[in-house]
């Protein structure tokens, strides 16, 4: 049987390669996502103090470490009893909203957008950030620029860091913010909101004003129905930071809405022995394989699926491009991989004007933004949307706080069963028999993974009783000159 390996892929957070295996006739057998990274962070937390879960877990991602912080924060607010006062909940979400533009902004520009703009046959070298920026002008790539700098102003401004931040602790935040802090916010955050209109113009003029990308949108070959996941506040509208998760079918019908301690009732992991990931489904349906429909427990948990997932948004301009979301995509809920850059886009709209608003409530700069603990601790959960998914941070301690046992399901975590059909599929799209295999095809591949924002370093959590490696030693030019290996079978 021979095989085509993608190794590595690009254009992603963390490691991988693809490994493409064909049969006689040279059409494909079977497609692999293979993660060859381990994180041992659920070990690494053990026997620690929990309240430093929230400086200890953005550790394990420097593209997404507010969600871990965000997320280990409030799951240690579970843990010791606490409610947070108002401002300290505002000024939270506050950072979660800049950190949302600025990570959606660096996925759509620097890692989506090149397949779209240079076009997926463009030659590897040109189809990147430096590529993209040539193509729409130096004066758009000062914008991004500048707008992504601003969001990650506000999360240093917020968080004490723009890089693992650390002001939110147990019972809210570490510091309040001043008038004249919250004036500069305001007013970086309507930049921010012109920016999230500018982006979405932009998909339109450039992806869906082309043919091509749009029937690449909506072919079959990038059209996976399953079930969606996402955070929603009381009226089901999309929310980021706080309110219940809510699970919808493939037809867009509620099958549950659960609160962040009932996860272990909707969710469990299953495991396969050639990868570090896990694969989530929901227990209710059942772990059928990679299978997609609604016989199938696998589902999705993105900036699509939050869409699917709720009834809207919770700020006009955004509630505006998501109507015409579907207007155009054909009604709810939408299946296209590919249309999740096009959600991306709306949900970076949202976190800015959402920004715009908690910064202008009246009560952002009330001192009061934190109740300090005191209650005994013992077990929380703390459940946040991040960027490319739902993250789950559930921790149980002892009487003195600290930690006996921790579990993480990660964003990307919750889509490695649907990336993993997503590759297959078009794989089998893509390469046929017959036909010479060029960069573009396999470039193609890798878009159906790319549309998923993984970051595979957050994700990788099973560890087998002994650890498969491999080390290969390359020269200047590429060449595997020596490979070491150690439990690993073939």
């Amino acid at each position: 049987m021979q095989k085509i390996s993608i190794d590595p892929i690009t254009r992603l957070e963390g490691h991988g390669k693809i490994d493409i295996f064909l049969d006689e006739a040279g059409n494909v057998a079977n497609a692999y996502l293979l993660i060859p990274e381990l994180r041992g962070f659920e070990k690494f937390a053990e026997g620690r103090p929990v309240e430093e879960m929230p400086r200890i877990t953005p550790r394990i991602c420097g593209v997404c470490p507010e969600a871990h912080h965000i997320a280990s924060a409030k799951a240690c607010d579970a843990v010791y009893h606490v409610e947070v006062p108002p401002a300290g909940k505002m000024l939270r979400e506050l950072l979660y909203s800049a950190f949302y533009v600025a990570d959606h902004t660096v996925h759509f520009y620097i890692l989506a957008a090149p397949d779209f703009v240079l076009g997926p046959d463009a030659p590897p070298a040109e189809r990147n950030i430096l590529g993209l920026i040539h193509k729409v002008g130096v004066d758009v790539g000062r914008t991004v620029i500048e707008s992504r700098g601003k969001a990650m102003d506000i999360v240093g401004m917020l968080g004490g860091k723009t890089i693992h931040p650390v002001g939110a602790i147990p019972g809210g935040v570490s510091k309040a913010i001043n008038e004249e802090e919250r004036a500069q916010i305001e007013a970086w955050g309507g930049d921010l909101v012109e920016f999230g209109l500018f982006s979405i113009q932009l998909f339109k003029d450039v992806v869906l004003g082309n043919k091509a990308y749009l029937d690449l949108i909506l072919s079959d070959t990038y059209t996976t129905p399953m079930y969606y996941m996402g955070l929603v506040d009381e009226q089901n509208k999309v929310n980021f930071y706080d309110g219940k998760v809510r699970v919808v079918d493939p037809e867009g019908k509620e099958l549950v809405k659960y609160s962040p301690d009932e996860y272990l009732d909707v969710v469990a992991e299953h495991v396969e022995p050639w990868t570090y990931l896990k694969f989530p489904y929901l227990k209710k349906v059942g772990w059928k394989g990679f299978q997609t429909g609604k016989d199938s427990g696998v589902y999705q948990a993105t900036p699509l699926s939050r869409l699917n997932a709720a009834d809207g948004m919770a700020t006009p301009r955004a509630q505006a491009a998501y109507e015409e979301f579907y207007q155009t995509m054909g009604g709810k809920p939408v299946h296209g991989t590919l249309a999740i850059h096009w959600a991306r886009l709306i949900e970076l709209l949202y976190a800015a004007e959402r920004l715009v608003e908690l910064a202008t409530h009246p009560e952002i700069t009330n001192p009061h933004v934190r109740n300090i603990p005191t209650a005994t601790p013992t077990e929380g959960v703390g459940i946040v949307e991040a960027p490319r998914g739902t993250l789950t941070h559930h921790f149980i301690t002892d009487e003195r706080g600290i930690v006996k046992k921790c579990n993480l399901i990660v964003g990307t975590t919750n889509n490695y069963a649907p990336i993993s059909i997503s590759i297959k599929k078009a794989a089998e799209a893509f390469v046929k028999g017959g036909q010479i295999i060029s960069e573009g095809m396999l470039n193609r591949v890798e878009m159906a993974f790319r549309a998923y924002d993984p970051c595979f370093g957050c994700a990788t959590h099973s560890l087998p009783g002994q650890m498969p490696l491999e080390v290969r030693v390359r020269d200047a030019d590429g060449n595997v000159v020596e490979a070491l290996r150690q439990n690993m079978a073939g």
